[in-house]
């Protein structure tokens, strides 16, 4: 009797102890954001650590998460470490139910992860350690308020009359015995079962008192639920607190207040031949809202024009620092630039032109001077990110730009506000900094940016390829005369031709939009007499120097994917 229902209390009480853990691990992360808010750090602990998860992530797994989830995967990202982070809470606060120390080392061990993460920032101070404390110390409040809660409270009844019988206590001479020569215990009266009161929601448990009475033992469950309604409270209030903080930083209202002086060099009026008159071909000016974003950044950085600052050294002459008021006094040229990004699979969305506004960079190095020998800009953003640029490249003449504006605004934050990096004809990891501060001159031979750590190219060229945007293959095509079109990019090269085929027959000559310049992407179409059936339509394009787009696949890394694209089509 006394042995009843232990187990099932025990498992009663791993289940509030798993929800304890859950409510510690929310209170940690609205903590964690409002310190964030309040100190100004980059972000909270959730972030922190899916900055140090980017920065280890093997390119194949990068490139699954970008083909799969698109500019999706920060929040894809996030979500999974959101759920790791519920299960090992629900784990560590069923755990202190049997012994609060063990819930204690499990937020240790959050500790260590969350400040290792902050830690290990390249752009990295003592507040970026404050979100993590200030999570921790509200988990183990929380832990030590709800875990003794959630276990019994002895609630003492009426000793049965026999259990202080006089022979119990060795103080009178011993009862009746039987046959084992123990004294004998005299039968109980049955007790009826009854209905559970109103309220009840769970059979209590016996446990034996010390002095051999019956104690009645159950959670002190209206306890544990107003402390709980407590902690669900202050943890929605700080992080909702902390967003609001946070954005006291955002530099959304500086960005559209921002009047960019206008340009000393514009490009010629596009001809209305830039774009084919094709439903659903890509646009010749890919609109900012359209433009694609891959990048390692999680929380957006808010960098503020008043107090931006861009610092050339190295191996230069003299030692330059430019304010974005000196930057935007410049002499600024707007041209029309393609960028691509080397996770763009062939055929894939991570390509994107728009008109660019900024001064070239070839010009602020030379006022730098640049050293014999120098053959790499190091780039930095402001969040620790590097690209590492060839000079020769910057410095050969093509409108390589230190931009602030796009498409005829301020640079969206997403984009790089308030400067970035434009370079022609190399992929974005190389060349298209976003929200840089830092040009460090110096050479490839033991400097090696961030991806380039990370087993890609140092150097990487964009590869001459073409991309089939209609027809899309996910919708049957009438027989019939139908357009097959897309466009193709060779950026500082230029596009000379774009052949099609289906069925891998003869190879048919495409139909070129106009284009302004060598270093945007060029529209093409091809007008297909389609028989019905399924069909495989494949292209490829030769660039101006005479190269023509290869066959042979290669994936993205270590320098931008190759092959020809293919659409499987079914005409009806």
């Amino acid at each position: 009797m006394i042995a009843s229902g232990t187990g099932r209390g025990d498992r009663r009480r791993e289940r509030l102890g798993a929800v304890a853990g859950l409510l510690a691990g929310g209170a940690a992360l609205g903590v964690g954001q409002f310190v964030a808010g309040l100190t100004g750090a980059d972000g909270s602990p959730v972030v922190a650590v899916g900055q140090l998860q980017i920065d280890f992530t093997p390119p194949w797994l990068k490139n699954f998460a970008i083909t799969n989830f698109g500019s999706n995967d920060k929040q894809v990202l996030i979500g999974g470490i959101l759920v790791v982070l519920a299960i090992f809470a629900a784990m560590i606060g069923a755990a202190a139910t049997r012994r609060l120390s063990y819930g204690m080392a499990g937020l240790a061990v959050f500790a260590v992860i969350g400040l290792t993460a902050a830690a290990t920032r390249p752009t990295a101070s003592f507040t970026s350690l404050l979100p993590t404390l200030g999570a921790t110390a509200a988990a183990v409040a929380v832990m030590r308020i709800l875990i003794p809660l959630a276990s019994p409270a002895a609630v003492r009844s009426d000793p049965r009359a026999w259990t202080t019988a006089p022979w119990l206590d060795g103080s009178h001479s011993a009862g009746p015995s039987d046959a084992s020569g123990l004294p004998a215990v005299p039968d109980l009266p049955a007790v009826p079962d009854r209905p559970a009161a109103s309220g009840e929601t769970e059979e209590p448990v016996e446990a034996e008192g010390a002095d051999g009475s019956v104690e009645k033992a159950g959670p002190r469950r209206r306890s544990f639920l107003t402390a709980s309604a407590a902690t669900v409270g202050i943890a929605a209030g700080a992080g909702l607190a902390g967003r609001l903080l946070a954005e006291r930083g955002s530099v959304a209202s500086a960005q559209k207040a921002l009047r960019i002086p206008k340009p000393t060099v514009t490009p010629a009026a596009l001809p209305a031949e830039v774009n084919l008159n094709v439903p659903g071909i890509s646009p010749f000016i890919t609109s900012n809202a359209n433009f694609y974003r891959v990048d390692t950044a999680i929380v957006l950085p808010q960098v503020d024009p008043a107090s931006w600052q861009l610092r050339i050294h190295g191996m230069v002459e003299r030692e330059i620092t430019i304010s974005f008021d000196e930057l935007i006094k410049r002499p600024l040229i707007e041209d029309y630039v393609t960028l691509c990004c080397v996770s763009e699979p062939i055929g894939g969305p991570y390509i994107g032109n728009a008109l660019w506004l900024g001064t070239k960079l070839s010009s602020l190095l030379r006022e730098a001077g640049i050293r014999a020998g120098a053959d790499q800009l190091m780039c930095t953003s402001v969040d620790g990110f590097t690209s590492g640029t060839p000079v020769q490249t910057v410095m050969d003449g093509r409108d390589a730009l230190l931009a602030v504006a796009m498409n005829g605004t301020a640079l969206p934050v997403a984009h790089g506000f308030p400067a970035r990096m434009v370079v022609p004809g190399l992929y974005g990891y190389v060349s298209a900094t976003k929200w840089v501060t830092d040009i460090n001159v110096t050479t490839f031979a033991g400097n090696y940016a961030y991806w380039a750590q990370r087993g890609w190219s140092q150097q990487a060229p964009i590869k001459t390829e073409c991309r089939i945007d209609v027809p899309s293959g996910s919708n049957q095509v009438p027989a019939g005369r139908t357009a097959i079109a897309g466009v193709a990019w060779a950026q500082h090269k230029g596009i000379d031709a774009v052949h099609v085929r289906v069925d891998r027959g003869p190879w048919q000559q495409a139909t070129l939009a106009v284009v302004p310049g060598i270093d945007t992407w060029r529209q093409w179409v091809w007008e297909w007499d389609a028989p019905s059936g399924n069909h495989l339509i494949e292209a490829r394009a030769t660039d101006a120097t005479g190269y023509t787009q290869t066959h042979l696949d290669a994936p993205p890394e270590p320098n931008g994917a190759s092959g020809y694209p293919m659409v499987q089509v079914a005409v009806a």
